[in-house]
């Protein structure tokens, strides 16, 4: 490629660049009454800027080629920061390794742009192989801290079994996003640990966790559903004791696993909690999204739970490398009451979704719980309808 073309693809990659960040999203019209879906994924492997991936100097690089491929940007923790929304990405590169990164946005819909360095989290004496699926917690101690998941070898595992995993709850804190304290990663006595979340506020006067304990790096074995736990302090943050507050439940969509997303939205009806849920299918295992609430003054103790999933892939929401599959762990509650809620589909995209908070505490409090039995199913399904044909009669619908 002579310099001239060089120059002249440069110009036209950095313009299908920029015209996919500036691209306007749409809201979707159709909803269930509790959440609008958008057109477009807020982010992509595209989104990443062109300088992370390829080496724009033609004479180190006079082919124009990818140098450091992006596979895919999902999994972000989210907040309101400086006036403008802000994602913590999952960034994973081809090499298969993951990063942090931030992008903004000034109405978190759409023209989300990455920051144009990623996060330099700091190592612990343990060097961490990957790092992912960072939470975003605004504490009332005056820190933003980034609860993530540390992944290392298995040392226990056999030499010829290169795929055997630990993973545990890595924290950081930060006051800008760019310069990070990493802290010792969080004890507990369970083998393993994922999805754990920071509570936003002070429990007991101490620092309160949701916990997800597991046996293994992938499945959950002894580990019951969702944790709670309470620590002395955040620089050696140790839990003594775990206790289950939303346990996995036989053939329901948390049968496999389930797991919290972000740090909850407080409301005055109580602590809004949004969890994915994992059930095995002939296809193989699916992760939705599901909502519950906590109680106000305790946040451990369950007041309200609605049947069924809250979001499930749809479209090409089920299309990826891990396919049939939705997964959050951010969402921002916006002043006037709206509430954005950030969701990746299939481990390679991430998509926004609309509600407020008065719909969400509706549909939590006024959904029917799970029947567990088809019997009792029907019969909820039948009060609905009985109530309803007579809502048509009067109406003469």
């Amino acid at each position: 490629m002579t310099k001239s073309a060089f120059n002249k693809r440069l110009k036209e990659l950095f313009e299908e660049h920029n015209k996919l960040i500036k691209r306007k999203n749409v809201r979707l019209p159709k909803t269930n009454g509790v959440f609008y879906r958008y057109k477009y994924p807020v982010l992509t492997a595209e989104h990443t800027p062109l300088f992370w991936r390829f080496d724009l100097n033609y004479e180190t690089n006079p082919y124009l080629m990818e140098r450091m491929g992006i596979n895919a940007a999902f999994n972000a923790g989210a907040m309101e920061f400086n006036g403008k929304i802000v994602l913590a990405v999952r960034v994973e590169g081809a090499d298969r390794k993951s990063f942090i990164a931030i992008a903004e946005s000034p109405n978190g819909i759409d023209n989300f742009k990455f920051w144009d360095y990623p996060v330099k989290m700091p190592e612990t004496d343990n060097p961490d192989t990957n790092v992912y699926d960072m939470r975003l917690v605004k504490h009332e101690d005056g820190w933003i801290y980034g609860i993530f998941c540390t992944e290392r070898k298995d040392p226990d595992a056999p030499p010829t079994d290169t795929s055997a995993a630990v993973a545990q709850a890595g924290i950081a804190r930060t006051k800008d996003l760019i310069n990070w304290e990493r802290l010792p990663d969080l004890k507990t006595k369970s083998p393993q640990q994922r999805n754990v979340v920071l509570h936003p506020e002070f429990v007991e006067g101490k620092y309160a966790f949701y916990t997800r304990p597991q046996d293994g790096f992938i499945t959950t074995g002894t580990g019951g559903g969702i944790g709670w736990g309470l620590t002395e302090s955040i620089e050696n943050p140790v839990i003594e004791e775990e206790k289950i507050i939303d346990e996995r439940v036989y053939h329901t969509i948390k049968e496999v696993k389930n797991g919290l997303g972000p740090a909850p939205i407080k409301t005055e009806k109580g602590w809004l909690q949004l969890a994915h849920g994992v059930r095995n299918t002939a296809a193989g295992l699916r992760y939705v999204l599901y909502l519950f609430l906590t109680d106000l003054k305790d946040p451990s103790k369950v007041i309200a739970k609605p049947g069924g999933y809250f979001i499930a892939p749809k479209g090409e929401e089920r299309i990826g490398d891990v396919s049939n599959v939705v997964f959050s762990n951010g969402w921002v509650k916006k002043d006037n009451g709206d509430v954005l809620i950030y969701y990746a589909s299939s481990d390679t995209r991430m998509h926004v979704a609309y509600s407020t908070v008065d719909r969400l505490l509706d549909y939590v409090m006024n959904t029917p719980e799970d029947g567990l039995r088809s019997a009792e199913c029907v019969r909820q399904r039948y009060e609905l309808i009985d109530k309803n044909l007579q809502i048509m009669k009067k109406l003469k619908i």
